[in-house]
């Protein structure tokens, strides 16, 4: 049987990245295109500039057509999924009518304010690039956030509680209609066709907000599997069956299977970032040792890490890289050194820092499900790293999965596009079709010991035992006289 194909577009906060699979989840070719440095005007907002979500996979489409030599006839579909908890607010035409709000926006989670008569339209960027590739106004339900619109997270639907739905200040005119996860949305106009190189009338295909999508291409399905998101927003999941918004230490969140649901704990915001941070100060100088050795920054630090004995020698690592708008006494800490520590201290500690500070958020919330997964998944670069993946085992005291594919958002989206177009029949029997483990990391029983010990010992007490004097330095460094 001839190959079919499925476009899975991952449209996130650094990048656009498109992948051609086939129907059994093998990566035929895929291409990518950076977006900009987002816009901070003032504290709290932070605006992605002119129409760069809209640009770049224009651009990341154009490349990945170009290179494709398959029949384009044989493309059975795109599933959209693009970053959750933005704000975009469109003409009557569609366009922008003010630049896309990020998810680190504080408008972002504030009431409407509709007071700009050029705006017609409020969605999440799905909503908008959706109707970008098919001139519809429709947008996946899974991507409606109850803190941003007025969604009802049982029904996948708009509520109908009228004194809910007026809370949020949203004229039900300026909403989409709203679709479940793997349904289609439309079909590639010829408009949009000329400006992507994605043949025209060929399906759109509703998946989740990225977060959901990823944990469907990692193959989270079972209630036996935690998952572990490695992004510029750091997040877990377990599999959850219903909605419960009583929870203290996570929240619900509309799965990419229709009426199932993901819990999520607390996360790390900008979480690979502080890796991205630490390769940039390095220097020119190490990059280009880095190369001459034949391996990145990353690889090259590892191999100086590596060797650091897990606990860094008593250097630890608080990843809180970006405050909060509302706290900005918040920072980073590093602290305990002494001469031992090294570059590849430093950078042990940050992994470390990452895997303890998601690790508290993760017990909360198991602990509250009264739930314990016997395994995690780990998506996203990050699990690139074999260190990485193993101080995650070593912390946790479970065995951490790799997939094939771990940039799994992508996948995820190709796999609504195979049960929209009955490629298969559903979503649990693409899963086992199209995701595939590659590798897993067994605890070291020493390490777990030494990680619980710091753990318990001081670092899950060290973000509260830091708070007075980070709020003494913020207010003596931004006095005024």
């Amino acid at each position: 049987m001839r190959d079919k194909y499925l476009i899975g577009v991952d449209s996130g906060s650094q990048s656009t990245k498109v992948v051609v699979f086939n129907q059994k989840g093998e990566i035929i070719l895929s291409a990518s295109e950076k977006l900009r440095e987002m816009i901070a005007r003032k504290p709290g907002y932070v605006e992605h500039p002119d129409d760069d979500l809209w640009d770049s996979l224009k651009a990341a489409c154009k490349k990945l057509m170009k290179q494709f030599e398959g029949d384009p006839k044989d493309i059975v579909g795109v599933g959209l999924c693009s970053i959750r908890c933005c704000r975009v607010f469109m003409k009557k035409d569609g366009t922008l009518a003010e630049p896309v709000m990020s998810w680190m926006d504080i408008r972002s989670y504030e009431k409407f304010q509709d007071d700009n008569p050029e705006i017609s339209y409020t969605c999440p960027t799905s909503g908008y690039l959706t109707h970008r590739l098919t001139g519809e106004f429709r947008d996946t339900a899974a991507n409606a956030f109850q803190w941003q619109f007025p969604v009802d997270v049982d029904t996948w639907d708009w509520s109908e509680d009228e004194e809910y739905f007026k809370s949020f200040n949203i004229p039900r005119e300026k909403l989409l209609k709203l679709q479940m996860p793997g349904t289609i949305l439309g079909y590639i106009t010829k408009e949009a066709a000329e400006a992507t190189g994605l043949p025209s009338g060929i399906p759109v295909v509703a998946t989740a907000n990225d977060k959901a999508v990823e944990a469907l291409g990692s193959g989270l399905i079972t209630s036996d599997t935690g998952f572990i998101s490695l992004g510029t927003y750091i997040a877990s999941m377990v599999c959850g069956s219903k909605n419960d918004p009583s929870a203290k230490n996570y929240w619900t969140n509309l799965s990419c299977i229709p009426y199932r649901y993901l819990y999520e704990s607390n996360g790390i915001r900008r979480g690979m970032w502080h890796i991205s941070w630490f390769k940039s100060i390095m220097g020119e100088a190490y990059a280009e040792k880095a190369k001459s050795e034949g391996c990145s920054v990353e690889e090259y630090l590892e191999r100086e890490a590596v060797h650091v004995p897990a606990g860094s020698d008593g250097l630890l690592t608080i990843p809180d890289w970006l405050a909060p708008a509302n706290q900005l006494y918040r920072k980073g800490v590093m602290i305990g050194f002494d001469e031992r520590h090294t570059r590849g201290h430093i950078y042990r500690s940050i992994l470390e820092g990452i895997a303890l500070t998601l690790k508290n958020h993760y017990d909360a919330m198991i602990n509250e499900l009264g739930i314990k997964p016997e395994k995690i998944i780990i998506s996203g670069g990050g699990s690139n790293s074999d260190l990485f993946m193993q101080i995650f085992a070593d912390a946790y005291g479970v065995k951490t999965i790799r997939n094939e594919m771990n940039g799994a958002a992508a996948l995820g989206a190709a796999i609504c596009v195979a049960v929209a177009t009955g490629i298969y029949p559903g979503f649990d029997q693409a899963v086992r079709q199209m995701v595939r483990q590659k590798d897993e990391f067994i605890p070291n029983e020493e390490n777990f010991k030494v990680y619980s010990r710091i753990n318990d010992g001081v670092y899950r007490q060290l973000p509260d035992l830091m708070e007075a004097t980070l709020k003494t330095v913020y207010e003596a460094v931004n006095k005024k006289d």
